[in-house]
């Protein structure tokens, strides 16, 4: 897919940000059946719900639907230990597990809305190896569109947030993203339908490629 927004192919950046569901990894049949089987237990339009919970932890995506008598703390970790249990069918996005094998080790992180033993979980399922930095769930009081999960990891990282490259794929972690002040490369390997942005889009990782120069900043590139 040709790039709508060609400078990110020019600009160096310090270190590159990562979703996780949708962007390094498909877990979008595993996540469907674990929040279809809640949403019917709440009496939920399933179809209309399950196009609200990309992108977003579990607890705001629970909190939103303002249930009566709902605790969305015990709720979420319900979610949690369910999709544990079921990793059938998650796979890394075609190209990801070579490109992030490219990367310096110091310079990428992990920044998902997943609570940290899902992301693990889902990352080894997928033949993805765990970072060295992750931004997870826990770490945030509030979760994307918020931008603090984006700024938290390039901190991790110790680099301003401004001189990385965000990877996202939903609407809510692009929103996160741009409030941080980094640049985003959309990925829609999940996507069904085309996403309206003018951000840089790729399909997956297969036609990328990585230089670093002598300063130590990255700079991505298509093939």
């Amino acid at each position: 897919m040709p790039s709508r927004n060609p400078t990110v192919f020019t600009q160096r950046y310090r270190a590159f940000l990562f979703d996780m569901d949708g962007t390094l990894l498909n877990s979008i049949a595993a996540a469907e059946r674990v929040w279809s089987r809640w949403a019917e237990r709440h009496g939920l339009d399933v179809e209309a719900f399950l196009t609200t919970i990309h992108g977003a932890r579990a607890i705001d995506t629970i909190t939103r639907q303002a249930l009566a008598g709902v605790d969305a703390e015990k709720e979420a970790a319900w979610i949690t230990e369910a999709e544990l249990d079921d990793v059938e069918g998650v796979v890394a996005i075609p190209g990801a597990v070579e490109f992030l094998n490219s990367l310096p080790a110091d310079q990428w992180a992990l920044v998902t809305s997943a609570p940290k033993a899902l992301a693990v979980r889902r990352m080894e399922a997928a033949g993805i190896s765990v970072p060295a930095v992750m931004v997870t769930a826990e770490d945030v009081a509030s979760g994307k569109p918020d931008p603090a999960c984006y700024v938290l990891g390039a901190q991790r990282l110790g680099v301003p947030v401004q001189d990385c490259l965000v990877f996202e794929d939903a609407a809510v972690g692009i929103r996160a993203a741009e409030a941080a002040g980094a640049d985003v490369m959309v990925v829609t390997s999940t996507h069904l339908a085309s996403m309206a942005t003018e951000h840089a889009c790729i399909d997956g990782y297969e036609r990328l490629q990585v230089a670093r120069d002598a300063d130590g900043q990255l700079t991505v590139r298509e093939r």
